[in-house]
């Protein structure tokens, strides 16, 4: 049975008629209802649709108590009223290449609507009047496939409308720029006509743009990486979002060698050289216009030049502690450390676990008027103007352990290392604790203690570990679930028992799930905090510390001594409904887990 509906088939929606049906279910006032049938606002604004002007209101939403009637709200009112589902345009996940295909821009623009799903099977269209059919045949008869409608918001489709076809004019006509006689070049098949081809032409505007809206979309997307990944025909564009890598868009190989040509011209870098890795940096601005870094990396592969570029914003880079997750005991411990006046602090932890906003968040801390504090860094991740930075430079000789020696005689209160990396460095930073200075500086090691075997690995005596090391935290980042679409889960028993022994945590009595929302891109997380493990060297810790002392043996005499190990910060978090069970086992080194009690 075909539904009915109070507004008129055929017709675009009008403020009256929106407004009287909100009336009849109560989401609206009589009162309210009639003045703004009749507000001068009403008529001044009669360009702008129905949804946006009763949205701009701010109108109390009876349903939901303390929340008005948003766009999204009266969406899902209107979609349940004239039976079409709502669809969020999220553009990381459209295919705009495909969906621009679908028809015309003047076509799309002359009735508001817009592709966002094109497959053989069918073609979803959404639409900003679910009244308006007209179009419908026209359409499906030039596709000749079936049109599944949705509603969607009315500024989302004015912007993605403009957006997608720009991107895929874009490609296309790059696309017709570079694409090289012979068809695809740079990949390994090929190899030996590198060298014999013309660049790409990197300044066109289409390259331009692309990359403009590369990185407009990184940003709002709160990617921490942009990775290019060249293939035999298509190139992969995949961000990096709260530690878990998404595919965004394909571009064609000739496109994605000039984008990657465009980059290395902005990054300062070789853009004849092809053959090595590169490195460069270069700085923009965000939607928001907050200047932010990006670090850009080259590999050679087998079909050309693979770009990473890491993205740093000074607002993420330099936070409080709690908002790292560095609170209660842990912060107190943390605080204990760094007030020290000489000796050595370590951050450890893989790549891309949050080791350098430590670091940098600390040092923020520390950098009174009254101190003098010098980094040595490779490379200097953001520039800040509360300390001395050096950059490490290895073609003049300058590394960790030669910008260590440097800096002691700068008359330095604390050092930042960027990294102990080799026996020299570690002699350094050793010799700068021992001369009455505070060194920070970062491992690659998966837990607190293996800090400690790892220096002895470096040669460095146990007797100077014991005299000059005042502890070390290792550390991960958990995604945090989305407050909006988090839902309750129960918890395996067995899961717990492991994850929480030898301390035997009581199980929480409510833990939760993702589940997945718009607010979310449906991944069930949003943001990322950290959890820790700090190793505090007390006397005991410190009697434990010999030449040929083992992580598992120091591991134990740690735990012994208090230190609370990532698991257990993990199943606070479990137990503070912040993140799920699944995302403390993806994130927790697996030897944690398999630990005997």
């Amino acid at each position: 049975m075909k539904q009915t509906t109070p507004f008129s088939a055929g017709q675009p929606l009008d403020n009256g008629e929106l407004l009287d049906a909100l009336a009849a279910d109560a989401l609206v006032s009589h009162a309210d209802a009639k003045r703004l049938r009749f507000s001068p606002r009403a008529r001044t604004e009669g360009m702008r649709h129905p949804v946006e002007f009763i949205a701009a209101q701010n109108l109390p939403d009876p349903r939901n108590p303390g929340r008005i009637l948003d766009t999204a709200a009266l969406l899902a009112w209107l979609g349940a009223k004239v039976g079409q589902p709502v669809y969020h345009i999220d553009p990381l996940r459209i295919d705009a290449a495909a969906v621009t295909a679908v028809m015309s821009l003047a076509f799309a623009r002359r009735h508001r609507i817009l592709a966002v799903e094109s497959s053989p099977e069918e073609v979803v269209i959404a639409c900003v009047e679910p009244m308006v059919s007209g179009w419908e045949s026209d359409l499906g008869q030039t596709l000749r496939r079936p049109i599944r409608r949705v509603l969607a918001d009315p500024a989302d489709i004015d912007r993605y409308t403009v957006e997608f076809y720009n991107l895929a004019r874009s490609v296309s006509g790059a696309t017709g720029l570079t694409a090289p006689r012979g068809g695809a070049t740079g990949n390994l098949e090929q190899l030996v006509e590198l060298n014999t081809l013309k660049d790409p032409d990197a300044n066109d505007q289409h390259i331009v743009s692309i990359v403009d809206w590369l990185l407009q979309y990184a940003f709002e997307s709160r990617a921490s990486d942009i990775h290019l990944e060249p293939r035999r025909e298509q190139s992969n564009v995949r961000f990096r979002i709260d530690g878990v890598m998404q595919q965004v868009y394909q571009l064609p190989a000739a496109v994605a060698m000039a984008v990657t040509s465009r980059l290395k011209i902005l990054g300062r870098m070789d853009l004849a050289e092809k053959r090595r890795p590169q490195d460069g940096r270069l700085k923009t601005r965000s939607p928001r216009g907050n200047e932010i870094e990006l670090r850009l990396s080259t590999l050679p592969t087998a079909f050309g030049e693979k770009m990473v570029m890491r993205i740093f914003d000074p607002e993420v880079l330099v936070r409080g502690f709690h908002e790292l997750g560095l609170a209660d005991e842990d912060l107190a411990t943390w605080s204990a450390m760094i007030d020290q006046p000489h000796g050595i602090v370590l951050v450890t932890g893989p790549t891309g676990s949050g080791k350098t906003t430590t670091l940098y968040s600390t040092l923020k801390l520390l950098a009174t008027p009254d101190v003098n504090i010098s980094t040595i860094e490779d490379p200097i991740e953001m520039v800040e103007p509360s300390f001395n930075q050096v950059q490490v430079h290895h073609a003049i000789g300058l590394d960790f352990a030669s910008g260590v020696r440097a800096l002691l005689r700068q008359d330095p209160d604390i050092i930042m290392i960027g990294e102990i990396r080799d026996r020299e460095t570690a002699e350094m930073a050793v010799q700068a604790a021992l001369t009455g200075h505070l060194v920070l500086s970062t491992l690659h090691t998966n837990d607190a203690p293996s800090a400690v075997t790892r220096l002895l690995e470096l040669d460095v005596p146990a007797y100077l570990i014991r005299a000059t090391l005042l502890g070390v935290m290792a550390q991960r980042l958990l995604r945090v679930l989305c407050p909006h679409c988090k839902q309750p889960a129960q918890l395996d028993d067995e899961a717990w028992t492991r994850l929480v022994a030898p301390w035997k945590a009581r199980k929480p009595t409510a833990t939760y799930r993702p589940a997945g929302c718009q607010e979310c891109r449906s991944t069930g997380f949003i943001g990322r905090q950290g959890i820790y493990e700090i190793l505090r060297l007390d006397d005991t810790v410190r009697a434990a510390i010999r030449e040929d002392s083992d992580s598992a043996e120091l591991r134990r005499v740690a735990i012994r001594a208090g230190m609370k190990t990532l698991r257990l910060a993990g199943a606070r978090r479990i137990a503070s409904g912040q993140t799920s069970l699944e995302e403390v086992m993806r994130v927790a080194p697996l030897e944690q887990l398999r630990d005997p009690a």
